[in-house]
């Protein structure tokens, strides 16, 4: 475990970058073109940590995936002839390659097992196990299937109705992939709306269904085609720079392909709600997603509440909006993010010691934080805690810190943005 530290700059951050591609889409492009008839092609796709456990799942089933920089090619051989994979699948830390799969696994006409990291086999399953084996689904592990290690005897499932308890993106897809293997119909009922990559993937692979508001309905057996795929700029990476260069003065930044699906952009939408100078531009599609360029300056931000609808299209992005509060003109009220002590880590306990180590007044809560703002940063040692958006938090903070920020295991950091740091030092220079 490694640590590295960040010299405050002294100066705004100021250019044009491109963040790599977006973790979600990319998820679901390697899980599409691997259970598809022919060859498919994902550009920009994102190489962290996270990503390729789903890549490997699938080489692990017989699908041959050939990988040039941020470029797969994914010969599927269609569904019923994926192989049986011999030796357990690692899960490793991500929590999508863990629930999307699940439902993957759970109706291929074979026998498998999956196993995740510490941290992932802390993370509930049940979530996603309860409403698939109501479908037929046939999985064992410990906790009653509730947590990793986990055993799918691939069986016929069945569609059915689900009504949605949590706002859960991972637990629709992982339902919509079953539904599409199932005998059926399968419809699913969401609790609130939640990001929407699935439904927009699914008709570039051929695959059939109807969205209506909140329920979204698929037919069972279908057989996915072979698509080619840009995956735009992930915002939950871009989170990061929109706060550095709103809360440092002397700032001007352009991020340049972003994907601006409205069931993403929350961290565009709060931040313009605090006060941040944020324009933003779509200027083309991939499939149904938008996809355009980020401007912000530094900005004069003002305390807001944080809760409610706004939380589940910015559950990713809460760590740096909390250090944004640090920055605004009263006292910040982030509430209704209880899901955010299942993540990678507890973040809202993470987010609250780190604030705190840097002379920041935080009070946790149950579901949330309430941080003082017009803060100053004095600087120190800050823990990762092992989670990809703690550690970035950390390195945003060294910005606007007063002395040296020391981050410790700053290579957590590759599970979604392996670029971070040479994207921070060109916005630097």
């Amino acid at each position: 475990m490694s640590t590295i530290e960040l010299t405050p700059p002294k100066k705004g951050i100021n250019g044009t970058i491109e963040v790599p591609g977006d973790k979600s889409i990319s998820h679901r492009a390697v899980i599409f073109s691997g259970l598809a008839e022919g060859t498919s092609k994902i550009s920009n796709f994102l190489t962290g940590e996270d990503c390729m456990r789903t890549v490997q799942a699938f080489r692990q089933m017989g699908v041959t995936i050939e990988q040039n920089d941020d470029e797969l090619i994914v010969h599927g051989k269609g569904i019923r002839s994926l192989s049986e994979p011999v030796a357990p699948i690692n899960f490793g830390n991500s929590g999508t390659t863990a629930r999307l799969m699940s439902g993957v696994l759970a109706g291929l006409p074979l026998f498998s097992t999956a196993f995740g990291d510490e941290s992932l086999s802390k993370r509930p399953m049940d979530r996603v196990v309860v409403p698939l084996r109501d479908m037929g689904a046939k999985i064992s592990g410990r906790k009653n299937g509730g947590l990793l290690p986990l055993s799918f005897d691939g069986s016929r499932l069945k569609g059915t109705t689900h009504e949605l308890q949590v706002r859960s993106a991972q637990v629709k897809s992982s339902l919509l992939l079953a539904g599409m293997l199932a005998e059926g119909e399968t419809k699913v009922i969401e609790a609130g709306t939640t990001r929407n990559h699935t439904e927009m993937l699914m008709p570039q692979y051929g695959i059939d269904l109807e969205v209506d508001g909140r329920m979204i309905t698929i037919k069972g057996e279908q057989q996915p085609k072979a698509a080619d795929l840009r995956v735009p700029g992930d915002i939950s990476s871009a989170a990061f720079f929109i706060v550095g260069a709103a809360i440092t003065p002397g700032s001007k930044l352009t991020i340049r392909n972003v994907g601006l699906n409205v069931t993403r952009n929350g961290i565009v939408q709060v931040m313009k709600l605090m006060g941040a100078n944020i324009t933003t531009t779509v200027h083309t599609h991939i499939g149904d997603e938008p996809v355009g360029d980020i401007h912000v300056e530094s900005s004069t931000l003002n305390a807001i509440s944080i809760e409610g609808d706004m939380i589940p299209n910015v559950i990713d992005e809460i760590p740096i909006l909390a250090l944004a509060a640090t920055q605004a003109e009263g006292t910040t009220e982030i509430k209704d993010a209880k899901e955010l002590r299942f993540k990678e880590t507890d973040r809202i306990k993470a987010v609250a010691e780190n604030l705190r180590k840097l002379g920041v007044k935080v009070e946790e809560r149950e579901d949330g934080l309430q941080i003082k703002g017009r803060a100053s940063l004095s600087g120190g040692t800050l823990q990762s805690f092992g989670d990809h958006r703690i550690g970035m938090m950390g390195a945003i903070a060294s910005l606007i810190s007063e002395n040296v920020i020391s981050i410790q295991d700053k290579e957590c950091i590759n599970i979604s943005y392996p670029s971070f740091f040479n994207d921070l030092n060109k916005v630097l220079l």
